[in-house]
């Protein structure tokens, strides 16, 4: 059997283990877009390379911890501004979900404890659980930050297997002070469906015997993998629960690969190895911001983000071939631009690309911006991409250049070294 781990509420969780006075109160963990980034006297970001998920940045600074936290989401003005990224079950009893803005938490729960997140904890409590499962599991895949799937097949019999996972989830309360959920079921997929049954901090098996009666009357959007697109257009074909998927495999052949494979999911008849170790397939860097409409502001803030995903690229040691760059406008208008080119990556070459693509991707131009993102990704290492030999000597010379500043910038900082156009 598979078995799923996910920590109940993780960035509370994690925040209650520090500060104890908290249990039993309604906290949330706020998030915010972190703008100082552009800042001309901006202080150096931390890098998170191994870990991801909702709400888990690449590129992160730490907050400076406070009595009063709510002070770290207000603006010049004194306006609160930014999201939740978690809160506790007793936030969540006022009606207080992930993403919902703040302001509106604090109208629905007045006396809602709202902190300021702290990913150096979490990214330590994360690589501490990992390390606990590793020495009571065979087979253990970290799946995202506070989430973990493991084998047990032949390593535990089938009728023990509540028992295990009931205490391995008192265990890991008792040794690392986290509260965990645990759903065991032939597939993966099944086990992570168990889990969201199994919360808070319980644990869940589904045997053959029982999957119809579990699976069936569950609404589709429950399942993951399920988006909006997909939970639309089953609900147009009176598709509201996973008991009438499963009896619609012809329709769901019939929309392509993808529903194909969604329908075997749902009904237990496929699965995927564990993976004791992920490779990234991609990496990006995106920031949210006050609508700016200053065209040479923004291209510098694009020397900024490119700046930050070169070091990000040098630091994974990855040669990528696709580039992507998006932008969101207000009054909800998006634009983007790739291109997709076999060099020598170099951070002068990526830094002048990425100005390119902005430029062609800024068709909106009446528009104040909100958002920029790029993105990178199909890895040589995995694409098998011959890189082009025109110009490489050049390129050569200026690869090597840039890993002398990487070393700099390790040493000292991503800000130790700027390009001149950001200043």
């Amino acid at each position: 059997m598979k078995i799923h781990i996910d920590i109940d509420c993780f960035f509370v969780s994690a925040t209650r283990i520090i500060h104890p006075e908290l249990e039993h109160k309604p906290v949330a963990i706020g998030g915010r877009s972190d703008t100082k980034i552009f800042a001309k006297e901006a202080k150096n970001q931390t890098v998170n390379l191994e870990n991801s998920g909702s709400f888990v940045p690449t590129f992160y600074k730490a907050y400076e911890t406070k009595d009063d936290d709510i002070a770290a989401f207000k603006d010049a003005d004194g306006r609160i501004r930014g999201i939740l990224t978690t809160s506790s079950y007793e936030a969540r009893a006022y009606g207080i979900k992930t993403a919902m803005s703040i302001r509106e938490a604090l109208q629905l729960c007045p006396q809602l404890i709202i902190k300021t997140p702290n990913m150096s904890l979490y990214q330590k409590l994360s690589h501490e659980l990992h390390d606990f499962l590793m020495q009571r599991i065979p087979l253990v895949e970290q799946a995202s930050i506070d989430e973990f799937y493991g084998d047990l097949s032949g390593w535990i019999e089938d009728e023990e297997i509540p028992q295990f996972i009931d205490n391995l989830r008192h265990e890991i309360k008792k040794e690392l002070k986290l509260p965990v959920s645990i759903g065991a079921a032939k597939t993966r997929y099944i086990a992570k469906l168990a889990t969201t049954y199994a919360k808070p901090f319980g644990c869940k098996t589904i045997y053959d015997w029982e999957f119809d009666r579990f699976v069936n009357p569950i609404k589709v959007e429950d399942f993951a993998g399920i988006g909006r697109s997909m939970c639309a257009k089953l609900n147009a074909a009176q598709i509201q629960t996973l008991g009438a998927l499963r009896l619609r495999r012809g329709t769901l052949e019939s929309w392509g690969p993808y529903a194909t494979e969604l329908y075997k999911r749902v009904n237990g008849e496929s699965d995927a190895p564990i993976q004791t170790q992920h490779k990234r397939k991609s990496i990006g860097i995106s920031r949210t911001f006050d609508p700016l409409y200053d065209r040479v502001e923004l291209r510098r803030r694009v020397h900024v983000l490119a700046r930050h995903l070169s070091f990000a690229i040098y630091k994974l040691g990855v040669t990528p071939t696709v580039f992507h760059l998006s932008i969101a406008y207000e009054m909800h208008q998006k634009s983007h631009k790739n291109i997709s080119l076999s060099e020598l990556f170099t951070e002068k070459k990526f830094d002048e690309l990425c100005i390119s693509l902005f430029n062609e991707a800024d068709t909106q131009r009446r528009l104040h911006v909100i958002r920029l993102s790029i993105n990178c990704s199909s890895f040589t290492r995995d694409s098998r991409k011959e890189l082009s030999l025109i110009g490489f000597a050049e390129d050569k010379a200026m690869h090597e250049l840039t890993i002398k500043t990487q070393k700099l910038r390790e040493k000292y900082g991503m800000d130790t070294l700027k390009f001149a156009s950001e200043l």
